[in-house]
């Protein structure tokens, strides 16, 4: 089998970073071939009343949504207690999709520099359609063919890869806040064979991807968190004497703070009701539970009906950064969610939808989110509005912020945050559940400000 550069993975992997027009598509390229794939792959996005989708129902019993396959995912209520919290306890619903997923990014070096096979991937829940994809973003059910749709191109890449090089394979969590318990393998699978290049599939570098990073919608939810993933630069982190107390610390906080979760019957839910078709939160706030009827081309399935869960409000996720003696570092939050497999995981320095705390008082306010909102434009090192998962939810954004900190920022009574070095967050990248979905993205996009300053160095 033919070898891949003799370089180490972190130093390859700088390399695409920099490299901001790859070998097989050139911006030109790009742009043409992603108007093109908008032109022929699309969804077509109906609302319909959550009791009338073809394939799912409303139990009579429990109220919870579910599909006739007993598959795929399920809508039901959590009961959440958080003592010591701003709000101790609560009753919401929740997406509940306990098996694991496959997010996948191919990679094969073209000139000597690595490339990445993405998708052009129409999703219902996308706000513009089409996004860029993993090369696999599948669910268990769907690979496992319970959708009766076409095979899952380049699958088999993930699922044998005793003949490919690893680079990486984690199980992560997903958004907490609305999924109990959901998690998707991330792997970055390379291999020197020859590739097929199937219709609405490119190669972009890791430069590219961080270049399109700066568009709004563009990169989906997947591709970000696979990113995060890739190695990064050689260093004995998981060694260093920071690590440790960084461990330690995750280790204190789980231990100090509680969490006590249960599903519990969906129309059972305290402030929430089935109504017009939807379930809803009874002043108006958080998000629906909607239903869709889907029409698709270019997907493994040309029709289909779901649910989706319909955030009220565009949210911020936002990541304070600044050196500490010569090292690049961000404030992390230790953040309890409900559906988390563990107590915590952490977070961004912020991560909210602003406009839930509206007409609440100062204190109730997120720590950090006022020194976010009011920073210099000058210290505002990165700013992009991105789409979560548009398989499960509908028009869901957040703008991701990344801003230069103060120096003399305080972390007085803030015992839940801690300023983190990037080759720590790295090391922690190798192993599940310390780093969110909402964390994970936005390093994506922190990585792609380095791998722009690395090229201008060079």
């Amino acid at each position: 089998m033919t070898q891949v550069t003799e370089q180490a993975p972190a130093t390859r992997f700088a390399e695409s970073a920099r490299a901001v027009d790859g070998v097989r598509t050139d911006t030109a390229a790009f742009d043409a071939w992603l108007a093109d794939c908008r032109d022929r792959f699309h969804t077509t996005v109906e609302l319909r009343p959550l009791d009338a989708l073809q394939g799912w129902s409303v139990d009579p019993h429990t109220g919870d949504v579910g599909h006739s396959s007993g598959r795929f995912f399920a809508v039901r209520g959590l009961d959440v207690q958080v003592p010591g919290a701003a709000v101790e306890r609560w009753q919401q619903p929740i997406i509940s999709q306990p098996e694991a997923g496959i997010l996948g990014i191919l990679v094969k070096e073209f000139d000597g520099v690595p490339h990445c096979l993405m998708q052009a991937k129409a999703e219902p829940g996308n706000i513009n359609g089409i996004q860029l994809s993993p090369t696999v973003q599948a669910t268990r059910s769907n690979y496992s063919g319970v959708h009766r749709g076409k095979a899952v191109p380049y699958l088999e890449y993930f699922r044998d890869t005793a003949s490919h090089r690893v680079l990486a394979d984690v199980l992560q969590s997903e958004q907490g806040a609305w999924f109990h318990r959901k998690r998707n393998r991330n792997l970055i699978v390379e291999t020197t064979g020859p590739v097929e290049l199937l219709d609405g599939f490119c190669w972009l570098t890791l430069g590219q991807l961080h270049e399109l990073l700066r568009q709004d919608d563009l990169v989906n939810m997947d591709t970000r968190t696979v990113l995060s993933c890739f190695p990064a630069a050689p260093t004995a982190a998981e060694c260093a004497p920071s690590y440790g107390e960084l461990l330690r610390w995750i280790t204190e906080e789980r231990t100090r703070r509680e969490r006590h979760v249960r599903e519990i019957p969906l129309n059972s839910v305290t402030g929430w009701q089935l109504r017009d078709g939807r379930v809803t939160h009874r002043d108006g706030l958080f998000f629906d539970v909607v239903g869709v009827s889907v029409e698709a081309a270019g997907r493994e399935v040309g029709r289909w009906d779901q649910p989706l869960l319909a955030p009220r409000g565009t949210g911020l996720v936002a990541l304070l950064v600044r050196e500490i003696d010569g090292i690049p570092h961000a404030l992390l939050h230790a953040r309890v969610e409900a559906g988390h497999l563990d107590v915590l995981e952490l977070a961004p320095t912020v991560q909210c939808t602003p406009q839930t705390y509206a007409h609440l008082p100062p204190e109730a306010r997120p720590r950090f989110l006022d020194t976010v909102l009011t920073a210099p434009e000058q210290n505002v090192l990165f700013s992009a509005v991105h789409s979560e998962e548009g398989g499960r939810f509908l028009h869901a954004r957040n703008r991701y912020v990344i801003v230069e900190a103060d120096p003399g920022l305080s972390l007085a009574d803030c015992p839940d945050y801690r300023w983190t070095a990037l080759h720590d967050t790295a090391a922690l990248l190798r192993h599940s559940h310390y780093l969110n979905i909402q964390v994970r993205s936005i390093l994506a996009c922190l990585h792609g400000l380095a791998g722009r300053e690395g090229k201008e160095k060079s």
